[in-house]
């Protein structure tokens, strides 16, 4: 598609802010970033994480401000954030606290709470609230802030917030993001246990599909960003959403796995995947079938670890060089796992100490690529369809020694795209209401630029290795519920 049109997606994570401005054939034709300044709140007790949401938008208008482009010929945005993340704003959009971040473990109690009023609801979408969740949250805030709760004319998220400030008020939310507030995917409504909670429905936004119009930069907005009043603003999505609609992956059986500090991946089904042990489940794609996904707490993390501020590429060199080894690891450098087993004590390990440090390396990357593989065994063993190409997408697809072996392990190609940040997938959607819908937006803005096969002769070596990983794996009690 050429229609001389630009679209803006605008990514806001932990750190800071990226954007990139694209045509609508995928072309990038400007990009920026900027990180948060101040933004998070000191002196919080273990397992609390709240940062300014002030810090978020201050970032925004840097980083748009920055971007070498025409800003004029923007025709629509979309701001995708992270999942989980809660705010509570006064009546007129300013925050009352500071937000209670995707990460914060406060609210397990709550969330059983949550839990035992949800009934059927649970079933139906096949997950369990968690302290990660934002409804557990907002409790948590209604229990111990009474008063502040009272105040709050409305209950958002980060993505909304920031498309509030660009329209000039924060009325609306996408499905995406309210997954973890407890919205009904079947029907996109608030269901009723809500209220049963003590949460009052008119200080919930208003729900939107990711890529459904949602309003127009307001005209203090347009002053402080430079961007044209009257930009189209499409509702957004959460950031692992964000991040699934730029890997390239649009028909059942196609799966993002994104590997950064952790392990992410996520595929399309047309059923609802339903996990009894609660470690999967399911965002509505936008097009409107399912995304189920879960995430795996190994990753990057283990190469910053063991291997903090060198060079990984020369050590992708080495670990190719070496080719195999019998050093076999489970790479978790932080207590507890998610998925492919659940088990909040459980710690990494070696099978023997490494003799070398390409060694290590190399045991590093083979690990993460074993757990890759058993979380889509689990993901098949759940009833989804995993038979179709994998996209790899994140900071670990960067690295095309990583690659060779994960296709190896997995026994599939990795299809890599040109450009795969949650920004371009928020672009995508930006783009969506042009190309009529989010599936062809996807379609016609992603490239793939590379595709990484499988090694054949390498074949028994890794399933041999991948054996006597589970091996060890179960006799540490690291089991598939």
């Amino acid at each position: 598609m050429q229609n001389g049109k630009l679209y803006l997606g605008i990514d806001a994570g932990t750190g800071g802010v990226r954007c990139t401005v694209c045509t609508a054939n995928g072309f990038c034709t400007a990009a920026a970033s900027e990180p948060l300044v101040d933004a998070e709140v000191p002196g919080l007790p273990a397992g609390r994480h709240e940062q300014h949401p002030e810090s978020w938008w201050a970032a925004l208008v840097k980083c748009v401000r920055r971007l070498d482009c025409d800003l004029a010929q923007v025709a629509a945005l979309c701001v995708d954030s992270t999942s989980g993340t809660v705010l509570f704003l006064d009546s007129s959009g300013e925050p009352l606290r500071p937000a209670i971040m995707y990460n914060d473990a406060r609210s397990a109690s709550q969330a059983a709470r949550a839990n035992a009023a949800a009934g059927d609801f649970l079933n139906r979408h096949g997950f369990r609230f968690g302290s990660s969740f934002a409804l557990p949250k907002v409790l948590w805030v209604m229990d111990n802030e009474p008063e502040l709760f009272d105040r709050a004319a409305i209950i958002c998220h980060a993505a909304d917030y920031l498309a509030g400030r660009l329209c000039g008020a924060c009325t609306f939310t996408d499905t995406s993001n309210a997954l973890k507030m407890g919205c009904d995917l079947f029907d996109s409504s608030w269901p009723a246990f809500i209220a049963s909670l003590g949460i009052p429905a008119e200080k919930l936004p208003r729900l939107l599909n990711p890529g459904q119009p949602a309003g127009a930069v307001c005209s203090s907005a347009a002053r402080e960003t430079g961007l044209p009043e009257n930009t189209c603003i499409v509702a957004g999505c959460t950031d692992g959403t964000a991040g699934f609609l730029a890997s390239g992956a649009s028909a059942e059986g196609h799966w993002a796995s994104t590997l950064g500090t952790t392990l992410v991946i996520r595929g399309i089904s047309r059923e609802v995947i339903r996990d009894p042990a609660g470690r999967v489940y399911c965002h509505r794609h936008p097009a409107g079938c399912w995304l189920p996904g879960a995430a795996c707490s190994v990753g990057g993390e283990c190469l910053a670890h063991f291997f903090p501020s060198e060079n990984l590429a020369a050590l992708d060199d080495l670990a190719a060089a070496l080719r195999t080894t019998d050093l076999v690891c489970y790479p978790l450098v932080r207590r507890g796992e998610r998925f492919p087993f659940t088990d909040d004590a459980a710690e990494g390990f070696f099978s023997r100490e490494a003799a070398s440090r390409e060694e290590l390396y190399l045991a590093l990357l083979e690990g993460v690529a074993f757990a890759e593989r058993w979380a889509m065994e689990v993901l098949g063993s759940l009833g989804a369809n995993v038979a179709g190409p994998v996209f790899a997408t994140g900071g670990g697809a960067a690295s095309g020694v990583w690659l060779g072996i994960r296709a190896s392990v997995l026994g599939r190609e990795l299809h890599v795209p040109e450009r795969a940040g949650c920004e371009f997938g928020a672009a995508a959607l930006a783009a969506a209401p042009e190309y009529g819908g989010v599936a062809d937006a996807c379609r016609g803005m992603v490239r793939i630029a590379h595709i990484a096969a499988p090694d054949a002769a390498r074949k028994d070596y890794y399933e041999d290795k991948y054996a006597r990983f589970r091996r060890l794996c179960t006799a540490r009690g690291y089991v598939t519920a």
